[in-house]
């Protein structure tokens, strides 16, 4: 009989050194290295301005990064009252499935309920059937507000290829 054995993890804030391990995750689930838009992202989470809300965390095991989870408040857009908005969460391959993600969630929940709020929301890819049953898994479920969009690479596209706008 096999023992499932889950790693022994710790959640800790996002500090600035915790950039090559992020780029390097992400990466891994991307296929695409992008270590400026990471230093510019930690930075704004390692050294907030303002009054934004921001909750960055990393889980650790066996002394290495083994997943992150970025979250920040917003509020009022689109008549919205002020709610977490999970931006990031990522895991290693190898801790994949063993709860690491779900304990970064559950952390920034606490950490967002902490700061008075209420809700928290994210975006997932409808066809991410993964992520979607993570979220679920977790809690989410579909909310108040559909999300749009318009592609903006056809200058045409909104103006029935006349050159005037619709009216």
């Amino acid at each position: 009989m096999t023992v499932e054995t889950r790693p022994a993890v710790s959640i800790r804030a996002l500090g600035a050194t915790d950039v090559a391990a992020i780029v390097r995750l992400d990466a891994l689930h991307t296929g695409l290295p992008k270590p400026d838009y990471w230093r510019r992202v930690v930075r704004a989470f390692v050294e907030p301005s303002g009054q934004q809300v921001h909750v960055g965390l990393v889980a650790e095991s066996e002394g290495e990064v083994a997943g992150f989870v970025l979250a920040d408040v917003r509020a009022f857009e689109f008549g919205s009252e002020p709610c977490g908005w999970i931006l990031e969460i990522g895991v290693e391959p190898r801790v994949a499935r063993q709860g690491v993600a779900s304990l970064l969630l559950a952390e920034a929940g606490r950490r967002l309920r902490a700061r008075g709020v209420t809700t928290a929301r994210t975006m997932v890819r409808r066809n991410d059937v993964p992520m979607l049953t993570f979220f679920r898994t977790n809690g989410f479920a579909g909310g108040p507000y559909v999300q749009l969009e318009l592609s903006l690479s056809d200058p045409d596209a909104r103006d029935g290829g006349n050159g005037k706008p619709d009216a």
